[in-house]
């Protein structure tokens, strides 16, 4: 039985250690450390590649792009209507 973890919850863990590496690698940690950070980054691919495939690896490093509002400012038409001078 396999359980698919969210790509979003996979992104932020991938982010998160991104960032600790970097830190770690500006602070002076020890290159252990940095070391053990930097390959946990290149584990979660890994990982995820293994449990989904080339397309959830795809969906963890280029997320879907959103759809832009409709309204712009985010009114609703009657709203818009009403600031249109």
């Amino acid at each position: 039985m396999s359980v698919a973890i969210p790509p979003a919850r996979a992104r932020r863990k991938l982010v998160v250690f991104a960032i600790l590496t970097g830190v770690a690698t500006v602070a002076g940690l020890p290159g252990w450390t940095v070391a053990a950070l930097a390959l946990t980054c290149l584990a979660i691919p890994l990982a995820v590649a293994l449990g989904g495939g080339a397309g959830q690896v795809w969906e963890l490093l280029r997320p879907a792009r959103r759809p832009a509002a409709a309204g712009g400012l985010g009114h609703s038409p009657e709203q818009g209507e009403r600031f249109v001078t």
